[in-house]
């Protein structure tokens, strides 16, 4: 089937990243059609340093491909590239309603008691995600649960339009990855891992030295219980353990059952070093690839061209459903 998936480009990529983004990109594009996009109109919603962001659009790239992705395989694309996505989500504005929009919990969580203060692109992005996603007639998008009710909009928002203009979009479905999909802070395991929160200590780098990654995951918190055991109780221990079989192949379990009495110091040790050694060739790669920027750029705008062709077709049939192609 068609898959569509996406990442924003930011600055720094962390293992929360990588598992729960690259490393699944790169199994599905084995067994799918897969449309990757650097969903850089997504990212202008908060302020964004102009030079700071064509840097991550590369490191972006930079990041799926040194994880394994093949170009020749896969539609790496960017966003901004393709005018039809903007175009779709302002038709698509006229099929979603207000009420909708105010029930999205993304937008209540990243505004907080600002809501008037944020863009109003921060408002209705969901629109643009679904149209994003309904203009590739992708059948399944890789979503974590926090996501999946964008999904589940984008199913909203294309069967009002098929039920109205008569059947144009396929209707997607979620595919949310079980083992890994949302890797935990470092520090507050209680959250989820990630670049924005106040200390770096939170997170592991795409580009963390062996040295930081070792000294972040000593100081990653667990809690007072001496026997290591695999429960999601465990909120600190259970993401170490995690993370260590995302490195390892290993199931939790039996890492646990090897580290029973062996002690927090020697698990974090080990998983400190297994991690690095996970990390060291997709570090070397992605420091090659944004070595030879102008290669970067060539795959992106091929990939570019390839989806703008069906998202193009895809908008022209929309245009002529709703009457605006004499």
């Amino acid at each position: 089937m068609r898959v569509l998936t996406g990442i924003q480009p930011t600055n720094v990529l962390h293992i929360g990243n990588l598992f729960g983004a690259l490393i699944p990109a790169v199994e599905l594009q084995d067994e799918h059609e897969l449309y990757i996009m650097i969903a850089d109109y997504h990212s202008i919603t908060v302020p964004q340093n102009p030079e700071t962001l064509s840097e991550s659009i590369l490191l972006n790239a930079a990041a799926y491909l040194a994880a394994g992705i093949n170009p020749t395989k896969t539609v790496l694309f960017q966003q901004s590239q393709i005018s039809a996505h903007t175009e779709l989500a302002w038709i698509m504005q006229s099929q979603t309603h207000m009420g909708e929009m105010k029930r999205m919990t993304q937008f209540k969580d990243k505004s907080g008691d600002k809501a008037d203060a944020v863009s109003v692109g921060l408002f209705t992005y969901p629109i643009l995600m679904a149209s994003d996603i309904l203009l590739y007639d992708a059948e399944g998008v890789p979503v974590g649960h926090d996501q999946k009710q964008h999904v589940e909009i984008t199913r909203d928002i294309g069967q009002r339009f098929n039920k109205t203009f008569g059947e144009t979009f396929v209707i997607p479905k979620p595919i949310i990855r079980k083992h890994g999909a949302r890797l935990k802070s470092l520090t507050e395991p209680e959250k989820k891992m990630s670049k924005s929160a106040a200390s770096a200590k939170s997170y592991i780098s795409l580009m963390d030295e062996r040295e930081i990654v070792h000294k972040k995951i000593r100081s990653a918190v667990t809690d007072s219980e001496q026997i290591i055991t695999f429960e999601e109780r465990r909120e600190g221990l259970y993401n170490l353990l995690t993370i260590f079989s995302l490195c390892t192949g290993k199931s939790g379990e039996d890492l646990a059952h090897e580290y029973a009495e062996g002690g927090m110091k020697n698990l974090k040790d080990d998983l400190a070093t297994a991690l690095s050694d996970y990390l060291d060739p997709i570090q070397a790669k992605m420091k090659e690839l944004l070595e030879n920027k102008d290669e970067l750029k060539r795959i992106i705008a091929n990939g570019s061209v390839a989806a703008e062709k069906i998202a193009t077709a895809k908008l022209v049939e929309v245009k002529k459903k709703i009457g605006v192609v004499l």
